[in-house]
């Protein structure tokens, strides 16, 4: 009865803590979600799953622990047993295996000091081939155990010993992996921009390209700029197939580039951007529920677009890069559609909104008060008659405040022209020596060639 108890308060602890916590069943297997991956992220994303489902936490936490001994990361395997200590603490994994810590912990010790050695050998030699291809070895073996500032700090060092666009390119792109598990998102940028302006072979940057243009939208969503990110999915090709899983594979990319798609394009763009798209509709066949959501998104039936959306909700809440930003962007989506689907009416019953995004009036109610707050719907609620009203515009008057103020405009204009004239006529204007720039800079010129500066400006000069 205790291992229960202890199940329960775990998540409930989490809960408490605002950490998010999934309990309906998710869509996805497991083994064929997992699977999809390699290296380092396969491991992350199973911790984080069992921290999140308590529907799959325990065989999440089986199969992290199976992982973990696979590789080197004692730090890891010691968060697997803790976690399964806390949430399955009578399973036989949940006790650590002390024999195996320290044979890898000697086997770690030794191969460090092999490397290390092999790269001070090649410093004495003066090879620069041998001294990056020591500091990338070195870099690797650091990531494998999980020491990732000291990956970093050898991938880096590989940057003096480079001695072609190519080497540079794949040294950037092992710092991209590594920070990216960091959640250096800034340092992710800085590297995809680095490797996007270097003079590769037409064949290299056919390879690099999708990697760049996915690192790039998984830095720009991370960093919450949805359309931004959206653009560099929309541009990633196909070829990017599974060359990347030590990432995210080419489902992430119909997911990722979809979602951030929906929540920063209006329709127009979705769909010449979006499903006209034919190198990211090889993307979309992957994720054919995304595709629909978009379709349904465009044909402005949003009632069917949102019901996807929360169908997939839990499997996107227990996505390593996703996870914090799915209510954000569910909300950036849902609000979208209803200021869409109020462009057409001047008025419009809370009933029949209501129906339309199977919701109640009092719910409806609510979140139009919450986005006219806001800014974001143009419009005024008649609580009397339960009515959402459109904000009545006079174009008479707007048109008539337009003309009088490129009247004004015209006639500031004519003013310094005249102004101008008149310096010229009695020949107070000051020509600027020969060499020396003139007293009225480019920038400060308007569109009939003359001075933007104002009147207090010009007479302070003489």
């Amino acid at each position: 009865m205790a291992a229960p108890n202890r199940f329960a308060s775990y998540f409930a602890n989490r809960s408490e803590a605002d950490e998010i916590v999934v309990r309906d069943p998710p869509k996805f297997d497991l083994d064929a979600y997992i699977a999809n991956y390699t290296g380092r992220t396969r491991l992350d994303r199973l911790l984080l799953i069992a921290r999140s489902s308590p529907v799959l936490a325990v065989d999440a936490l089986k199969a992290a622990h199976i992982e973990a001994k696979h590789g080197k990361d004692i730090n890891r395997y010691i968060d697997v047993i803790d976690t399964f200590q806390h949430i399955a603490p009578e399973e036989p994994d949940s006790r650590p295996d002390t024999t195996w810590m320290d044979r890898i912990t000697k086997q770690v010790k030794v191969e460090t000091e092999r490397l290390e050695f092999e790269l001070k050998g090649y410093k004495n030699n003066l090879i620069k081939e041998s001294i990056r291809m020591g500091n990338e070895d070195l870099g690797s073996h650091y990531h494998a155990i999980g020491d990732l500032p000291g990956a970093f700090k050898a991938f880096a060092r590989m940057r003096d010993f480079c001695t072609s666009p190519k080497h540079v390119c794949e040294m950037c792109l092992k710092l991209v992996v590594v920070s990216v598990e960091q959640a250096n998102w800034m340092v992710v940028q800085s590297n995809a921009l680095k490797i996007r302006n270097l003079q590769l072979k037409p064949d290299d940057r056919a390879e690099v390209q999708p990697k760049v243009c996915a690192a790039m939208g998984l830095a720009q969503l991370a960093s919450g700029n949805y359309l931004d990110a959206a653009v560099s999915f929309l541009l990633t090709d196909p070829t990017l197939a599974n060359t990347f899983n030590q990432v995210l594979t080419p489902n992430d990319i119909a997911v990722y580039g979809g979602l951030c798609a929906l929540a920063s394009m209006d329709r127009t763009e979705l769909q010449t951007r979006v499903l006209d798209n034919g190198s990211f509709r090889n993307f979309l066949e992957l994720e054919p529920h995304i595709r629909r959501a978009i379709g349904y998104f465009c044909d402005s039936k949003y009632s069917q677009c949102l019901h996807i959306l929360e169908a997939y909700r839990t499997d996107y809440l227990l996505d390593i890069h996703l996870q914090k930003h799915v209510s954000r962007l569910y909300e950036n989506v849902r609000s979208k559609s209803i200021v869409q689907y109020f462009i057409p009416y001047s008025c419009v019953t809370l009933e029949s909104m209501a129906k339309a995004f199977a919701t109640t009036e009092e719910a409806i109610e609510a979140e139009l008060i919450d986005m006219i707050e806001h800014g974001t719907l143009e419009a005024r609620i008649d609580t009397q008659n339960r009515l959402l009203t459109a904000r009545e515009t006079d174009l008479r008057m707007a048109v008539h405040r337009d003309a009088l103020q490129m009247a004004r405009q015209y006639e500031k204009t004519a003013r310094l022209r005249l102004m101008r004239m008149n310096i010229v006529t009695a020949g107070l204007d000051v020509k600027a020596p020969k060499g020396q720039p003139s007293l009225v800079s480019e920038s400060q010129v308007d569109s009939y060639g003359h001075g933007k500066a104002s009147w207090k400006s010009i007479t302070g000069r003489f």
